[in-house]
């Protein structure tokens, strides 16, 4: 670290000097990191940022920008990794390293959310005081604001961990995606304790590769500070029994027995029916039971997760009824009620394991038929498309393909992709307009039939063309049965 990063360090940490990495945000006397980003560089704004009446400019290279904003007698500080210096900045500028609070990463293709929502539960029925980051929202007593990301940049994050301490906040619980750890979103954040839920085909476009999707995630075990922070891998999971030769300290959990020598938490599903699962547990030489209205074996390894990592963080089983309260998260296998009694689950899942896992709890509960709405979003990995429509042809007896968020892509260009996918399904309907693909499900449900309407979830939005348009699976389906 060169001398003059390290004595913005220290003026960082004592206050009264703001770090931004947005030119839009920048006011007089702040510092400026120029980061590089997917699309465009950094650098390029420079000149927004001193016209704005930045003090200091940290940037990787003597650019033309740099040099400018030198000669406007700007203090120009070079940094190899200008993402590492806007972690470590965030980091000194809040004192993230030295806060009274144990903070939980869960990561994991799914079931991020719903594993975040338990443990919040489950830490606040045991008297602790919790903030959440996620998928859905960031949220703590006397605040709420929408998600516009999983996990939100690295200024973003150490400063709501900050505003969480100041307001009492003694848990905080964070999804942390992979796109936020390569990008060192979360370096810096003491992780107290890590969950791993899963590893299934998502993001390729981005990371090129299982092998980089799986890296990107090991690194919240193996890479990010605290060498003692409690671990929890799914040993059911192929990718979690790779993690966990790398994490020998780790506990191990599943709905399989684990390897022998090893600690594991094995949890029995009893039963799973529309009414939920009833899982028994053993670790050791502990044995205790629990019943939750969740729905599923994919919920059942949720429930799992969340008990595994709060068990390496001293909670006690007997805290763990305060799950079987748990009704469950907004878009995630959500019913829609209505007046007509038909069974309408809306659900998040926008991947190949996903939409499987959800399918198969709905035909494992024994509905007579299942009807899934679906398709796939825009400007993603393309390569999941056509393995999305064999998940529902494998469990569905209908497949009604539509739009999700196209973004900028042409929606009859990705229904094109997916349709490969649906070559053996039983019944296939194709209805690009996603309200009238509802419409046209919904008239097909019977009575003891189930309709999914998947890829959504909590989200009220369709992205067309760049254009949020408000959409709500959950409001159409009302407002179709009319019981808006």
């Amino acid at each position: 670290m060169n001398r003059e990063f390290a004595a913005l360090l220290e003026e960082c940490g004592r206050g009264g000097i703001e770090v931004r990495a947005d030119s839009r945000q920048v006011g007089p006397g702040d510092v400026f990191v120029a980061v590089p980003g997917v699309k465009e560089d950094g650098a390029h704004f420079i000149p927004a940022a001193v016209e704005a009446g930045a003090g200091v400019i940290v940037c990787s290279s003597k650019g033309e920008e740099a040099a400018a904003a030198a000669s406007a007698g700007r203090r120009v500080i070079y940094h190899a990794d200008p993402r590492e210096a806007l972690w470590r900045l965030a980091q000194a500028r809040w004192h993230t390293d030295t806060l009274p609070i144990r903070i939980v990463g869960v990561t994991g293709t799914n079931g991020k959310t719903t594993c975040t929502y338990l443990l919040e539960r489950l830490f606040a029925q045991a008297g602790h005081k919790l903030g959440v980051m996620g998928t859905v929202s960031y949220r703590w007593p006397g605040h709420n604001e929408a998600a516009p990301l999983t996990t939100p940049d690295a200024l973003s994050v150490h400063s709501m961990l900050a505003a969480m301490a100041r307001d009492g906040v003694d848990v905080a619980v964070m999804e942390v995606s992979s796109h936020a750890i390569d990008q060192q979103r979360v370096c810096g954040v003491p992780f107290s304790g890590a969950a791993f839920t899963n590893l299934t085909q998502d993001h390729l476009d981005y990371h090129q590769g299982m092998e980089n999707y799986f890296q990107a995630k090991a690194r919240l075990f193996l890479e990010l500070p605290r060498a003692d922070k409690a671990m929890a891998v799914n040993a059911d999971d192929a990718w979690g029994r790779r993690l966990l030769e790398l994490c020998p300290t780790a506990l191990s959990f599943g709905l399989q027995k684990g390897a022998p020598n090893r600690r594991h938490l094995w949890g029995e599903l009893l039963s799973s029916t529309t009414e939920g699962c009833h899982l028994r547990m053993s670790l050791e030489d502990m044995r205790w039971e629990l019943r939750s209205p969740l729905v599923g074996a994919f919920n059942a390894s949720n429930l799992l997760a969340v008990q595994a990592v709060a068990l390496e963080m001293g909670i006690n089983p007997e805290a763990f009824k305060a799950l079987e309260s748990f009704t469950g998260v907004s878009g995630r296998l959500e019913r829609v009620d209505n007046a007509q009694g038909l069974n309408v689950f809306v659900d998040y899942a926008h991947t190949p394991d996903a939409l499987e896992n959800v399918l198969k709890a709905l035909r494992g509960a024994g509905f007579k038929r299942i009807v899934t709405v679906f398709g796939c979003g825009g400007n993603r990995d393309r390569t999941k498309r056509p393995i999305m429509g064999e998940a529902v042809a494998r469990w569905s007896d209908v497949a009604v393909l539509t739009s999700d968020n196209p973004r900028f892509e042409e929606p009859e260009a990705i229904l094109k992709d997916v349709l490969p996918g649906l070559a053996s399904a039983k019944e296939v309907v194709v209805e690009v307009d996603r309200r009238e693909a509802t419409s046209k499900a919904l008239s097909m449900l019977g009575k003891n039939d189930a309709l999914l309407i998947a890829g959504k979830g909590h989200e009220d939005y369709q992205i067309i063309q760049g254009v949020k348009h408000h959409y709500s699976d959950q409001e159409v389906v009302r407002e179709i049965l009319g019981c808006a």
